[in-house]
């Protein structure tokens, strides 16, 4: 390998690692870790980026990189809470890959491609999948609808990854959309800030500023993933878009007020706003990565009170079975005579929920 591929994005995404006998070259597994690898390969694809890899711990099975991207035994435990579409992204999709649940708002699966595939994604029934994908007819259908949605103030490219998408594609969709008058905003979430930063090259920034403002949403879940180099490439970003950040709370990796008090600071510091900490939605497979919500409170309370209101992300609870996004605040919590809770959603009505 030349030292300038490591820095080329497409060579990071030719060479993910993506089999176990090439995995135990970069790290020493627990016979757990092998055996639970195996046993969920037919349950969701197994991909990660070598700049990734990179920076998990060789031989700590509990570091923070490693529990994101390795299966664990309690992936293989669906929970009678637990749906393979927890949000019902599928049951309010008028056009395909386009689910349209709050009326200013639209949410468009471009890509069904990561350069990391973590345990925890919300998307595990399609995400990996090349037939979930929206082709170019499928794109003008979705753009036609857009255009047609009066209603419809923000359109959020979603995926897998957008960044996936060539320049050219992405330029595409930009322009396309910037030409709807009705439309006040584009977001685009993306978690290769954080897995493959050197995809940010000069052509795309170029397109990013073409288009100015584009709201960016990264996912960063812990200090670690910080790096020089990506922090480097946050900075370039946020000259040429508007930056945020969801993470979601996950036991063992950033479950505490000081790792996630250190991930907001820096995420500061490198141009990026914390906007949203989410409750691990409840998705097959999820259980390992939970932590309740009682103590999700109490970690965010401790942060409140300990440093600067700019550093605080929204808690909240994407409601199971298409309820919406709530903030997890007294107001939205009924507690029910045995100390559980049900949530009351923007419209008042009830959800359950089991963590």
């Amino acid at each position: 390998m030349k030292d300038s591929d490591w820095f080329d994005w497409k060579w990071q995404m030719r060479n993910r690692v993506e089999k176990l006998e090439f995995l135990n070259a970069h790290l020493v597994l627990s016979e757990e870790e092998k055996s639970v690898f195996v046993q969920a390969e037919n349950q969701f694809s197994f991909s990660v980026t070598p700049y990734y890899l990179s920076l998990a711990d060789p031989v700590d099975v509990k570091c923070p990189i490693r529990l994101q991207f390795l299966p664990r035994q309690g992936e293989l435990l669906h929970k009678p809470n637990e749906t393979q579409d927890p949000l019902a992204e599928e049951d309010h999709m008028p056009v395909k890959g386009l689910t349209h649940r709050y009326p200013d708002r639209a949410i468009w699966y471009i890509s069904h491609t990561c350069a990391v595939y973590c345990r925890f994604c919300t998307r595990k029934r399609k995400v990996s999948n090349p037939k979930e994908t929206p082709n170019k007819n499928e794109w003008e259908l979705a753009l036609d609808y857009i255009e047609s949605t009066k209603e419809l103030k923000e359109i959020i490219l979603s995926g897998g990854d957008p960044f996936s998408l060539s320049n050219g594609q992405i330029e595409f969709l930009l322009g396309s959309l910037r030409q709807i008058p009705h439309l006040n905003q584009i977001r685009i979430h993306t978690r290769y800030p954080v897995t493959l930063p050197m995809r940010f090259d000069d052509e795309l920034f170029e397109i990013l500023g073409k288009y100015f403002p584009i709201y960016i949403v990264t996912h960063f879940n812990h200090p670690v993933e910080l790096t020089e180099y990506a922090t480097s490439q946050l900075l370039r970003l946020a000259r040429h878009s508007i930056l945020l950040n969801q993470s979601v709370l996950l036991r063992g990796i950033n479950d505490s007020a000081e790792i996630l008090g250190e991930l907001h600071s820096r995420l500061i510091k490198s141009g990026v706003r914390p906007y949203y900490l989410h409750q691990c939605d409840e998705v097959f497979g999820s259980s390992d990565f939970v932590v309740p919500i009682e103590e999700g409170i109490g970690i965010w309370k401790t942060l409140r009170g300990r440093t600067s209101g700019i550093n605080i992300p929204l808690y909240v609870k994407d409601l199971t079975g298409g309820g919406g996004k709530i903030p997890l605040f007294p107001q939205y919590l009924v507690e029910r005579k045995d100390k559980s809770y049900v949530f009351r959603n923007y419209k008042g009505e009830l959800f359950d929920v089991e963590h």
